[in-house]
Order: structure tokens, then sequence, then C-alpha cells
């Protein structure tokens, strides 16, 4: 029994991931291939990269902070998610998947586009525009069903990394706050900055010394480093309907 079972690897169910991973919850994100971002031949508006980046590199690296963080993936399709025990949703959800084992999990994060038709069952409150559903949720992404919650253009939120992986994060923490993991902040902190104020550290947060934070300092900046040490030979990934056949 997972903690949390996310549906989705691309931009918001990673986010999604670092946060409760983070945040002690074992997750597991269920990756049906490529994120529709790897479409794009560069991503330009997401802050803090000037001239902006290879998307597919973007992608890369979100991945990694969230394996280093302590999510699990698994690669495959989730067909339909029900309750283990329709009078007790706290009983979690069995994930049915094609070709592999069934799967349970406490909670769900639906972080899939376009396709929702695994929620189904649970009549989460689907809503048709065009050819796409959208799922119904509150402020904080949270269904009609409880323990199931929806992040990114799932969600109805603008189709912008930026937006995704904020909405991703917020959905997180509302998984964090509905369960039994502390409420926490998730910071980290110079040494005294709590302590030195008669302050118990709070849960999820961390101070440490001046040697730890150049270490880790340097370490960030190595990673950083070999990510963009050489171009990437990944081509951008071209959208199904277009013909590609110089024939």
């Amino acid at each position: 029994m997972r903690d949390i079972c996310i549906i989705g690897g691309g931009v918001s169910g990673l986010a999604a991931s670092i946060f409760t991973a983070r945040a002690g919850l074992d997750t597991l994100v269920i990756d049906g291939g490529e994120s529709i971002l790897a479409r794009n031949a560069s991503l330009e508006n997401y802050p803090g990269f000037p001239d902006g980046l290879d998307a597919r590199r973007y992608l890369q690296l979100t991945r990694e902070q969230a394996r280093n963080a302590g999510a699990t993936f698994e690669l495959g399709y989730v067909t339909s998610v029900e309750p283990r025990d329709e009078s007790d949703l706290e009983a979690g959800f069995v994930l049915e998947t094609e070709g592999g084992d069934p799967l349970s999990a406490r909670r769900v994060i639906a972080a899939s586009w376009s396709d929702s038709e695994y929620l189904v069952p649970l009549d989460v409150g689907r809503i048709q525009r065009g050819s796409k559903h959208y799922v119904s949720v509150d402020e904080a992404g949270r269904t009609a069903v409880d323990g199931v919650y929806a992040a990114g253009r799932i969600a109805n939120e603008p189709h912008q990394s930026i937006v995704a992986a904020g909405h991703g994060a917020k959905v997180g923490l509302a998984a964090i706050h509905d369960s039994d993991a502390n409420f926490y902040h998730d910071w980290v902190v110079p040494e005294g900055y709590f302590t030195g104020r008669g302050r118990e550290v709070p849960p999820g947060c961390e101070e440490i010394d001046g040697e730890e934070r150049r270490a880790r300092d340097e370490r960030a900046r190595k990673t950083i480093r070999e990510a963009f040490a050489d171009p990437l030979d990944e081509q951008p990934t071209m959208h199904p309907s277009v013909d590609l056949d110089e024939d």
C-alpha cells in the first residue's frame, strides 16, 4: 500500500512527487511515457533561465530531483482506479494497469493529459470540452472523491510549464496535509534560524551550518554544470498529426 500514487510523469506530476516524497510519504509515479512538454523546441518562459532551456533537459533534471527526494517510478498505463472499500475511502484505492499487477495507494493524484478514462469508476466529476475531459477540483486540487486529486492541465490549469509545476506542488501539499504526515514548511535554513530564537525546528525544516551549505551548493553547481555541459542529441517530438514522411 503506497501512500501516494501519481498518475502522470509530466511537470505537474513530478512537482507533486517532489513535495510528497520530501514529506516522507511513499510516493510512486506511474509514467505512461513521454511528457507533452517534450514537443517544445525550447522552453522560454520558465523563471530562472534568462535564455530559455531545452525542454527535455528540464524534464530530465526534474525527474532526477523527484528521485533524489525519494519518489519511485513505474512505466505503464492506468486503466481504472476504484476504492478498495466503498464504505471506507480511508482504505485506499486499487489501480488496475495495462499488462501489469494491480497497485494499491491511500491517495491518488491524477496528473495525466489528456486521458482520464481511468477515473470514470470514481465519478470524480469529469467535464467534457470538445474531445478533452477535465476534472472538477477545489482550489487545492481535491476532487469530489476523498483521497483523489487532480493536478495540472487535467484540472483545467493553463497549458504552461510554470503553472503546471506550481499547481502540482500545491496539490502535493494538499495530499500531505490530508495524510498522517506532520504539517511542514520544507525549508532549509541557516544554523540558528529557529534554535537561535529558542524554537524547535518545525517538521520538514532543516538547519544547516556554513560547511554543509557550501557542500550542498557545490553539489548543486556540479549537477548543473554536468547537465548543461553538452547539447542534447534528442529532437523535439512532433505532433502526431504532422506527416514527416518526405516521400
